[in-house]
């Protein structure tokens, strides 16, 4: 599955107090309603280079995703928010992760039908946040728990902002920590010389079955670690710059140590002879990596009013880690108002990175290197992404559903392409009601 790194940036806003007379300040709720979003998305990918077939096979993949954010005013100051969403793909790639058990001929470029094929993602997160009476200070505090057939992950953080210059000017720094737990699934044909393994226990490919080098004896060995624990650090700074623009600067750090491979990505090394089961190559070794990865991102954003029909808004990231992987993205985003309830929203990103020190594609590897990997999300690539949205905003909230009153609708479509032939396409939904 698509899996990428990401460094928003937060800006906040919220409600101004006013005064009265000079005795008695009055001050807005930070939420006046409880408001419920809805958020759902589709995606889907293909290509020919999936990590869990050793950099070739297919990467077809879809995805649906549904999420209901809840935002529930506590009082004046305080704001309890519930995410809970769930995920549901299937995977021509994890599927090979046992290619023998569909019943049909294995290959990398056919996915099998096994219990690998499909799984489900959950996450529940719930986060507090308080505002001080002037609304120049908030404090926020959140955790979450995430699952799916192969990790467990509990997470926590806190962030505080502080906005001065009458408003115009935001600082603010945000901390979390994920510790997450994995389930180590390995490739089919190395279960049975892990070292953990029972040495009574049959082969659970038939031998007799192999062409190519019969003399199948890979050196595996099982990860030692099972766990992964992430630490981020990242302070943002915003300014109004005049009456049309605005900018906004973000550094972002990421410290991880544990398990950074995947289990069940395979490696073929070139000094090592083929081995094969049908059409399927068995694997050399897993995908294996250090066990620390420091991360850094910076990044800022520029937008400008031009005029009540059109906005500007333009972003800029630079990461790098200790990998050797550094990366640049650049993204334009014109909103579009075409009536004082629909804005239309055309977009375009462009991505490039360097690869990983220890990335090769198949079989590029050699069985006498410390660290390895033939996946090609952290390959060298170049990618593109267009992207329309069209929203609808009810200020009033006119239409209403039972209890709820509909404030915007929110729809998207991107397309992405890598040069490395990677193409993937997501759609994206989002309706906010007002519980009245």
């Amino acid at each position: 599955m698509f899996q990428r790194l990401i460094f928003p940036i937060f800006i906040f806003s919220f409600a101004i107090g006013f005064s009265q007379d000079s005795s008695n300040v009055y001050k807005k709720r930070v939420l006046e309603n409880t408001e419920v979003d809805f958020l759902s998305s589709y995606y889907s990918q293909d290509g020919d280079n999936a990590a869990v077939s050793g950099g070739i096979g297919s990467e077809e993949l879809t995805d649906a995703t549904g999420t209901v954010v809840i935002s529930i005013p506590l009082n004046d100051d305080d704001i309890l928010t519930i995410d809970a969403g769930i995920s549901a793909y299937t995977s021509a790639s994890s599927s090979n992760i046992d290619p023998f058990d569909g019943g049909k001929i294995a290959d990398p470029f056919v996915a099998s039908s096994g219990a690998s094929a499909s799984d489900l993602w959950g996450n529940v997160t719930g986060t507090y946040s308080h505002s001080s009476d002037d609304r120049n200070n908030i404090w926020s505090a959140k955790a979450s728990v995430s699952t799916e057939y192969d990790y467990f992950s509990i997470g926590a953080g806190g962030s505080y902002t502080k906005l001065f210059n009458e408003k115009n000017t935001e600082l603010s720094v945000n901390l979390n920590v994920y510790l997450d737990t994995w389930n180590t699934i390995y490739p089919i044909e190395l279960r049975s010389y892990a070292n953990s393994a029972n040495e009574n226990d049959p082969l659970i490919f038939n031998r007799n079955s192999i062409i190519g080098n019969q003399d199948y004896n890979p050196s595996f060995t099982e990860l030692k670690s099972k766990g992964r624990n992430s630490y981020s650090l990242g302070f943002a700074f915003s300014q109004i710059l005049s009456k049309k623009m605005q900018g906004s600067l973000a550094l972002d750090f990421v410290q991880q140590k544990g398990l950074l491979s995947t289990p069940f990505q395979r490696v073929y090394f070139s000094d090592v002879a083929d081995s094969f089961i049908e059409n399927f190559q068995l694997a050399d070794d897993i995908e294996r990596l250090p066990d620390t990865r420091f991360k850094i991102a910076v990044g800022g954003r520029l937008n400008y009013y031009i005029n009540e029909v059109f906005v500007l808004r333009s972003y800029y990231r630079y990461y790098t880690d200790d990998w050797g992987i550094k990366s640049h993205t650049a993204s334009l985003e014109i909103p579009i108002k075409i009536s004082q309830k629909f804005t239309l929203y055309p977009s375009y990103r462009y991505y490039i990175q360097t690869a990983a020190d220890y990335f090769a594609p198949y079989e590029g590897h050699l069985s006498t290197e410390e660290f390895y990997t033939s996946d090609y999300d952290i390959s060298k690539y170049t990618a593109n992404q267009y992207g329309f949205g069209v929203s609808y905003t009810d200020l009033l909230s006119d239409f209403n559903i039972w209890s709820l009153g509909l404030k915007s609708i929110d729809l998207k479509y991107n397309k992405y392409d890598r040069d490395s032939g990677l193409s993937a396409g997501i759609i994206t939904g989002g309706f906010k009601f007002i519980i009245e």
